[in-house]
């Protein structure tokens, strides 16, 4: 049985227009800029603001009740419903560590009869932590398990490549790619039947 690995943000979920819509924008209701202008991830630069800034909004709109009730992707939810059992799962999320439990009890609340096995990157240092891994590449090289990458972000994509696994990419603003979320579940489905 073939693994799958999930990112989490922005696949299982819609964080960043939640957050652009929920948080970014009740914080700066005069901004004139749409989601479909982000266009880069981190989106701080198309946003006039430093780095800092935007992650202290997003960290801010993780802790919210709306981010930790968010609605799981309806398609991906259905999907896994119909077809979750063709698979082992595994969830990967890169985001800062603090916010690593909530998560991880959003995926398992609405995705746990399917992805038994949580995996975090953090995604920036912190004091009296551990480094185990810079990357989902470095993670998934230490697991040494995984035969697909379903992933929003292209350095997610290349690294996993590179390693050898199947790589699925929904598109969003930030990224190439031309397939809808709808198109990369057909293609997993697909990948069930072959040898």
């Amino acid at each position: 049985m073939r693994t799958l690995v999930w990112d989490v943000d922005d696949v299982l979920n819609d964080l960043m227009l939640q957050w652009f819509s929920h948080g970014w924008l009740t914080e700066h209701p005069a901004c004139a800029i749409s989601f479909e202008d982000l266009t880069c991830n981190p989106p701080h630069t198309i946003l006039g603001v430093d780095r800092a800034a935007y992650l202290e909004s997003m960290d801010r709109f993780r802790r919210t009740e709306r981010a930790l009730n968010m609605t799981p992707n309806a398609e991906v939810l259905t999907w896994f419903r119909e077809h979750g059992h063709l698979f082992r799962h595994l969830a990967l999320t890169s985001r800062p560590l603090e916010t690593a439990p909530d998560v991880a009890h959003w995926v398992m609340r609405h995705f746990g009869a399917w992805i038994r096995c949580f995996g975090v990157v953090p995604s920036r240092p912190e004091s009296g932590v551990p480094v185990y891994d810079q990357s989902k590449g470095d993670f998934l090289t230490w697991l040494k398990l995984g035969d697909a990458l379903i992933d929003d972000s292209t350095e997610n994509i290349r690294q996993a490549e590179s390693l050898g696994l199947r790589t699925f990419q929904p598109a969003q603003p930030w990224n190439d790619s031309r397939l809808t979320i709808g198109t990369v579940l057909q293609q997993l489905t697909q990948l069930a039947g072959e040898p």
